[in-house]
């Protein structure tokens, strides 16, 4: 693969990742798709703004998730 189409593979994946971690399914993509490519789901990532405006992007532990489920029932329990 060429360089030009690795770095547009590259920021396609960013993208998706972006639309995940607002917890929101990328449209035109199921779960299963999803895993295949080695992303997580909605709910799985999150958004942290810092102090200087910087957003961070950080993924929750597979406790952390368990523990958000227990606490709001109407989060996502689809199979992954």
């Amino acid at each position: 693969m060429c360089l030009a189409c690795e770095q547009g593979d590259q920021e396609r994946m960013w993208e998706l990742v972006e639309i995940i971690s607002t917890g929101k399914m990328p449209a035109g993509h199921t779960a299963d798709e999803l895993r295949a490519m080695g992303l997580p789901l909605p709910g799985e990532l999150y958004r942290e703004e810092q102090a200087d405006g910087t957003i961070l992007i950080k993924q929750r532990s597979p406790a952390e998730i368990e523990a958000l489920k227990k606490t709001n029932p109407f989060m996502c329990d689809a199979p992954k």
